[in-house]
């Protein structure tokens, strides 16, 4: 019911996770990432522990293959449930049960893991993972886009569409950029509306925000409002 990619980007160390489904409200559960370990999707027939459990376990310093196994090998539903991860290191890892709705599949590169069930077919990943793989040029948010537009593209989930998310993560606790599209007739396309209108304002306005480096953040009202007006310009881009 769902297709996802989770990404590492090495130049900047953003993890990303894009999903949709025709399933209410896809980024409320499926999505999670946490920047100094890793980021993973959990998705078919939800277990919506594996989010939070799979992140504590990164933190223990698990591998991606062990904390599937670790998760997978403890759970009874394991053959209608899909996990991908994909660590700081760039590694991945994934689970697709044999009870899972076809097609159902995954498939795993260097720093990028894609996967999704109830698919119209193969092509929708393996197109998803090429799209994301030919746009080293675009920044992490658009390249997501991108490669979710592409699984789209290819048949998406066989039973339509409804929501989207899009989430990246630096090295705060708090993520970079999350947004939703919980009920929509083309939640892609409403997600790429919402990207557009957050980076009027939103994005340019979070780099003040006090981060690890900069505990305080930039708190001068005239300088926040210098950076969001020097974005409005062509030339700026996001993260």
């Amino acid at each position: 019911m769902t297709f996802s990619i989770v990404a590492r980007e090495p130049q900047t160390g953003l993890f990303g996770v894009a999903v949709a489904s025709r399933f209410f409200a896809v980024g409320a559960l499926c999505p999670h990432a946490a920047g100094d370990v890793g980021a993973l999707s959990t998705q078919a027939l939800i277990n919506p522990t594996y989010g939070p459990r799979g992140l504590a376990l990164l933190h223990e310093g698990k591998s991606p293959q062990e904390v599937v196994a670790a998760l997978v090998g403890a759970d009874e539903g394991r053959a209608s449930r899909q996990l991908h991860v994909v660590d700081v290191e760039g590694a991945s890892a994934a689970h697709t049960g044999a009870e899972c709705v076809e097609w159902a599949g995954h498939l795993l590169g260097d720093g990028v893991s894609v996967a999704g069930n109830m698919l119209a077919g193969p092509s929708v990943i393996a197109d998803m993972l090429a799209a994301y793989r030919q746009r080293y040029d675009l920044p992490l948010v658009e390249r997501l886009l991108t490669a979710m537009d592409a699984a789209e593209a290819a048949g998406g989930d066989k039973r339509g569409r409804q929501s989207a998310a899009l989430l990246v993560q630096g090295p705060e606790a708090y993520p970079r950029l999350s947004m939703r599209v919980d009920d929509h007739t083309e939640p892609l396309v409403e997600l790429r509306r919402l990207y557009a209108v957050a980076q009027e304002r939103f994005i340019p306005f979070s780099r003040a925000f006090p981060t690890a480096e900069n505990p305080h953040g930039i708190h001068d009202r005239a300088e926040v409002d210098a950076m969001i007006e020097a974005a409005q310009k062509p030339a700026a881009r996001s993260p």
